[in-house]
């Protein structure tokens, strides 16, 4: 039998001649770690920010670019809220609760939503939690409550409590109900030190949290100086809408407000001849405590 002869030329495979180049642009595992400056990483973060340096104030969304509307809603509908919350053992040394930061009565909201009583169930979770709205939203409930529950290795898989949470606080919400403090935390029957100025830098998560548990005990005079012009802090210039709507972060600034929390936007923190500074604040005017919560953006 004749020997084939092979032409140079010829195709040995279906790949093109250039493949070197096409695996070139493809991805490859790298044997060393890239240097990059900080002041790159802090540029490129700065193009993602929803609010910063954008002139977006609370609530508007007509100047603002990077607009990234809640166009696919992800909360319960009453039907599936109901399902979902028949599922639910109601054990009585709940891990879900003991897993949650925040310690809300987790089996007890639930409960309340089976029985189709929502306001008890936002009056359970806001008591606990005045974020609840927030946390029902974002919180890593899969880490957390949801990933202690005991129905985790069932077939139908744990409870949705970040759902069935948001969808309580977001019926309390359309009902328009304004917060109130408890008539026994009244000025006559309190002590002198309850009227105290007390002054809170940053109108973020934490001070937002911390002036309405404030404000529930009975202290009258409590203020929060925010630097930008809109509120929420990270909550409002770092998450995007579809995953926190603005709507959201007002619903919760609101209910703190009916408490007699007064707000000034547009004020730092600064050392400048009419900047606002902890002596300041002290010295003139009369502030007994200052509670710090400066958010930081930056790693």
């Amino acid at each position: 039998m004749p020997a084939t002869t092979t032409n140079e030329n010829q195709l040995l495979s279906k790949d093109p001649p250039d493949i070197e180049n096409l695996l070139f642009l493809n991805p490859r595992t790298k044997q060393f770690a890239n240097s990059r400056p900080s002041i790159q990483t802090v540029q490129d973060k700065k193009h993602w920010k929803r609010n910063d340096e954008h002139t977006c104030a609370s609530g508007c969304t007509k100047n603002l670019n990077r607009n990234f509307l809640d166009v696919k809603h992800t909360t319960y509908s009453e039907r599936g809220a109901l399902r979902e919350a028949s599922r639910c053992l109601k054990c009585a040394d709940a891990p879900c609760q003991k897993s949650c930061p925040t310690s809300i009565d987790i089996k007890s909201f639930i409960t309340s939503i089976a029985n189709k009583n929502y306001y008890g169930a936002a009056k359970a979770i806001l008591s606990d939690n005045p974020l609840g709205l927030t946390c029902g939203m974002v919180c890593p409930t899969s880490d957390l409550c949801v990933g202690g529950c005991n129905l985790y290795a069932s077939e139908e898989g744990p409870i949705n409590i970040g759902g069935l949470q948001q969808f309580a606080v977001e019926i309390f919400k359309a009902m328009h109900i304004p917060a109130i403090r408890d008539p026994s935390c009244n000025g006559e029957k309190l002590n002198e030190k309850y009227s105290s100025q007390i002054a809170l830098i940053g109108c973020g998560p934490a001070s937002i949290s911390c002036a309405t548990f404030l404000a529930r005990l009975g202290y009258t005079n409590l203020t929060i100086y925010e630097k930008q012009d809109y509120l929420g802090g990270l909550s409002s210039a770092e998450i995007p809408q579809y995953r926190l709507p603005f709507d959201t972060v007002n619903f919760e600034v609101e209910l703190m407000k009916d408490l007699g929390v007064k707000i000034v936007s547009n004020q730092p923190l600064s050392t400048e001849p009419n900047g606002l500074t902890v002596e300041k604040l002290r010295n003139e005017f009369g502030c007994k405590a200052i509670f710090s919560a400066r958010a930081n953006s930056r790693p």
